[in-house]
């Protein structure tokens, strides 16, 4: 009878610690790495376009806005990246239909980014690719579709990625851990900025360029938009564990 108990007593420790030490499914990774592929290309976007169009494309000064690079040399990276956000953004699925409304609207959003071009205010640039003309509707529809993935952005730092939900492995409801909590802390920051920024940009845009008109040689717009990218890119990759991952975690072979 001792053996028997010994030996069931065993088993159960065996089971557990399998359960404890196995290796996250492929598909699992595989969530990890489009996280934290969505995370670079946010990040690099601003510094391949800037390094672009000023070694390649004759560029000496930084364009008024991140979206004024589809009318230079760096159109089609520019095009590019945004395509790329809204294949990984389609294909994401999060934990519940709001992670999946939030991917469905941002892919529809950065394509109007992508497809629909800003109007440029300063065509005589020698770096700016000619262009035929252009309605004035598409570069409403541009910045409308610019405003809303911004805004899509930060509902995924603010509101998605600091909830606590079920573990993808087990199927079971997940406790906020420490490296959940400063996660979490880290999806806030990012939030906090991004909203700052973009605030800024509207507000620049709709009075403080009337007002203070030296502020255009600074290039406000770009900037701002690109502390966006950074704070987005940050909040992907912590997404993706590639900051304060869980003590459980195990990399993929």
């Amino acid at each position: 009878m001792h053996d028997l108990i010994t030996f069931k007593t065993t088993v159960i420790m065996e089971n557990t610690d399998r359960h404890h030490n196995m290796e996250k499914p492929p598909e699992i990774i595989s969530y990890y790495t489009m996280r934290r592929a969505i995370g670079i290309l946010g990040i690099t976007l601003p510094l391949i376009l800037l390094a672009g169009s000023s070694l390649f494309g004759g560029c000496e000064d930084v364009q008024m806005s991140i979206s004024t690079y589809y009318h230079t040399n760096m159109r089609n990276i520019f095009v590019g990246f945004n395509c790329a956000v809204a294949l990984f953004l389609f294909a994401y699925r999060g934990h519940d239909w709001m992670d999946n409304l939030a991917g469905y609207l941002g892919c529809i959003f950065v394509l109007g980014v992508a497809f629909l071009p800003c109007t440029v205010s300063t065509p005589d640039q020698p770096c700016l690719v000619p262009v035929s003309a252009q309605n004035p509707l598409v570069g409403k529809l541009h910045n409308m579709s610019a405003l809303l993935y911004f805004i899509i952005l930060i509902v995924y730092s603010l509101l998605l990625f600091p909830k606590t939900h079920m573990d993808m492995v087990t199927g079971e409801k997940m406790f906020m851990g420490r490296q959940k909590k400063r996660r979490n802390v880290v999806y806030y920051i990012c939030g906090s900025i991004m909203t700052a920024s973009l605030l800024l940009t509207i507000a620049y845009m709709w009075f403080l360029d009337s007002l203070y008109p030296g502020l255009e040689r600074l290039n406000p717009v770009f900037w701002l938009e690109s502390i966006v990218l950074l704070s987005f890119g940050i909040s992907w990759l912590t997404k993706g564990q590639l900051f304060f991952r869980d003590e459980n975690y195990r990399r993929g072979p």
